[in-house]
């Protein structure tokens, strides 16, 4: 016996196609959608329509904007010498929350792994290579420490030590509030080598 009409469950098979949202948080979006006035769902709506038609990537770092060029990469206080490679667009607004990072970013959208047919073609790697015909200083790796991240920093590495760019990679360790004795010797090793001077 179904619990809702036709058109709830519509709207909560369609919450439940999002990432992150199970069948209990799908049934209460929906839920609450249909006790919003109508004039909210209508411009809830017209907001994610407006979003989808206007928002593409950036001309130049490929993150997510609404004009040719994103602020991060339109600000020229910014070091554009200095380029982080990311593998999403999530890993660079994680970047951004620390306020710490000054330089601009490019965004990969994937990292390479053969085991799911993912090769450097099918990721931004090309579009990385020419924005280093300009005067970049330093290109920072900052993709996960997966085996695909690992793969991909160790594949971009190669391909510009030869420039004489400088390379360098994130460190990864130890998290803090975590016990050594539960971490794997991968990031153990990394910890390691990724020490600084006290």
């Amino acid at each position: 016996m179904e619990l809702y009409s036709k058109y709830i469950n519509k709207l909560i098979e369609q919450f439940s196609k999002l990432p992150g949202v199970g069948s209990k948080s799908a049934q209460r979006l929906a839920l609450h959608i249909i006790n919003m006035p109508t004039e909210h769902v209508e411009r809830f709506a017209q907001v994610m329509i407006d979003a989808k038609k206007n928002i593409h990537y950036c001309n130049t770092c490929y993150t997510l904007t609404d004009a040719q060029t994103c602020p991060i990469c339109a600000n020229q206080g910014r070091d554009h010498g200095t380029i982080m490679v990311v593998e999403n667009i999530r890993d660079l607004a994680a970047y951004e929350k620390t306020g710490k990072y000054d330089g601009v970013y490019h965004v990969l959208h994937g990292a390479i792994s053969p085991m799911l047919g993912v090769g450097p073609n099918d990721i931004k790697l090309k579009e990385l290579i020419k924005r280093l015909e300009g005067e970049v200083k330093e290109v920072i790796i900052a993709t996960n420490s997966s085996l695909e991240g690992e793969t991909t920093a160790m594949y971009i590495s190669k391909l510009i030590k030869p420039t004489g760019i400088k390379v360098t990679r994130i460190a990864s360790g130890v998290p803090v509030g975590g016990d050594l004795e539960c971490i794997d010797e991968m990031t153990l090793l990394r910890a390691l080598e990724g020490r600084t001077e006290l």
